[in-house]
């Protein structure tokens, strides 16, 4: 086993470990305090619930209504001509908006066209150059209670068109 196994697997129990021997010596009531945590994430997680379910059905109702692929099919033209596959605008529409969705998305583009496929390498450069910066913004401000988004949002999402573009231009440059 190599040292830095080895430090990765005992680096967090001996952290709890330490942590946990310093709050006895300190006389810190430790199980009421991690009880305490532990309603207060529950109180969390059910104020949470609305936002997360209305991002859900939003994304559930784009993508089996048609809409993505007949917005795709329309601006078909226009990509091709810049060399944009139109495989990958789901990806790039959904991906600020659910991880979970876009992984998705990125697994059946690999599976279908190969991990080693232009398709493919795109994918993989635009998951890992984006962020789900709506989902990012409704949790945390919705937990706590920040009503007005506004440079927020715009910031993440010119962040988010900014990766898009940039993963298109060098996986074009790199493997087109």
């Amino acid at each position: 086993m190599s040292v830095i196994t080895t430090i990765s697997t005992w680096l967090i129990p001996c952290f709890i470990l330490i942590v946990l021997l310093v709050a006895t010596w300190k006389k810190v009531p430790t199980y009421e305090l991690f009880a305490e945590g532990g309603k207060e994430g529950v109180k969390m997680a059910f104020s949470l619930l609305p936002f997360l379910v209305g991002m859900i059905v939003s994304i559930s109702i784009l993508r089996s209504s048609g809409a993505l692929e007949a917005f795709i099919h329309f601006i078909a033209p226009a990509l091709s001509l810049v060399g944009i596959p139109a495989e990958i605008v789901p990806l790039a529409l959904v991906r600020p908006i659910s991880g979970t969705a876009a992984l998705g998305m990125t697994t059946e583009l690999i599976d279908h066209y190969g991990p080693d496929s232009f398709l493919g390498r795109l994918a993989s450069t635009m998951q890992g150059s984006t962020d789900t910066t709506l989902y990012i913004i409704t949790i945390y401000f919705g937990a706590v209670g920040i009503k007005k988004m506004g440079y927020a949002l715009k910031v993440g999402l010119i962040a988010d068109l900014i990766g898009i573009i940039a993963s298109i231009v060098v996986v074009n440059i790199i493997f087109g």
